[in-house]
């Protein structure tokens, strides 16, 4: 389960996609950039393999609840 998630909108003109991400997953600490079209970029280390579908799914779905509703 991902941990204090945040967001904030990568350009200052909010209007324009793409949003910085940050959270904790086990302990560890995840940045990344979230593109409008769902593509994430992991900007220092990548979430463990294992793992990455489930984390994703859950980024997705709460960059859905919060900026797309």
């Amino acid at each position: 389960m991902l941990q204090h998630f945040q967001f904030k909108p990568l350009y200052n003109n909010s209007q324009l996609p793409g949003w910085t991400i940050h959270f904790y997953f086990e302990k560890q600490r995840y940045d990344g950039v979230y593109h409008q079209d769902g593509k994430i970029e992991w900007t220092h280390s990548k979430p463990p393999a294992q793992d990455l579908d489930k984390i994703k799914s859950q980024i997705h779905e709460l960059m859905l609840f919060h900026v797309y509703e």
